[in-house]
């Protein structure tokens, strides 16, 4: 699980404040997410108990400075394929430019084959430019519009 920039690794529940803290670390962020919360604690809780869900934080020198989530989606369509979802990725803002995002996604796109996944899927924010360049840039196509509806 090492690379040159960092080494990768399932979260634990001591790493939920680090990604909470990554996860409000931005315009968008600042606006949804309220560090310290005992939600995050509960909602690790479940994440950590489901198998198909990894939750992931990569480490720099012991310090957690990035993470996301991968969730194995079984289906019927295309034969009964798995897909791996990639949800939530971060990159500490002092550690951007340093290869850590990329190799973070080769990482999960490893895991996914592991997984017999046969496709990989993400949705990034319309207002995040330089995440969309930055997915398109390696092998990520825009071929889907995503919608949401909060609840």
């Amino acid at each position: 699980m090492h690379t040159e920039v960092g080494s990768f690794r399932r979260a634990v529940s001591t790493d939920v404040d680090a990604i909470v803290g990554m996860l409000a670390d931005d315009p968008l962020g600042a606006l949804r997410e309220s560090p310290g919360d005992p939600s995050y604690l509960r909602a690790f809780a479940d994440i950590d108990a489901d198998p198909n869900q990894l939750l992931v934080v990569a480490e720099n020198n012991g310090e957690v400075v990035a993470t996301m989530q991968l969730s194995f989606i079984p289906g019927l369509s295309r034969l009964g394929m798995t897909r791996c979802q990639i949800e939530a990725v971060r990159v500490r803002d002092d550690q951007r430019g340093s290869g850590l995002g990329e190799a973070m996604i080769r990482w999960a796109l490893d895991r996914a084959r592991e997984r017999g996944c046969g496709l990989v899927q993400l949705t990034t924010d319309a207002t995040r430019t330089d995440a969309r360049r930055f997915y398109e840039r390696i092998g990520f196509t825009p071929s889907h519009v995503g919608m949401k509806l909060a609840l």
